[in-house]
């Protein structure tokens, strides 16, 4: 899944911020660190990061292969 643009609770701008977060927890800081420093201060933004998955490369795969076989009805 892509990264929401804004908060889906109180509507606050995030995606800017994302791939910092995503880069600094990577190399090793821990996220509520790198999320204070950032300014991620109300717990539902925080959520938003705590809790995102990028699977959208893992969808692709699918997506490719039903693309691709024959429809039958």
């Amino acid at each position: 899944m892509m990264f929401p643009i804004r908060c889906f609770t109180c509507g606050a701008l995030l995606a800017d911020k994302w791939e910092e977060y995503k880069r600094r927890v990577a190399a090793g800081e821990p996220p509520g660190k790198v999320l204070d420093e950032l300014g991620i201060k109300r717990y539902c933004c925080r959520r938003m990061f705590l809790s995102a998955l990028e699977y959208i490369d893992e969808v692709l795969k699918y997506e490719k292969q039903v693309a691709t076989r024959p429809t039958t009805y």
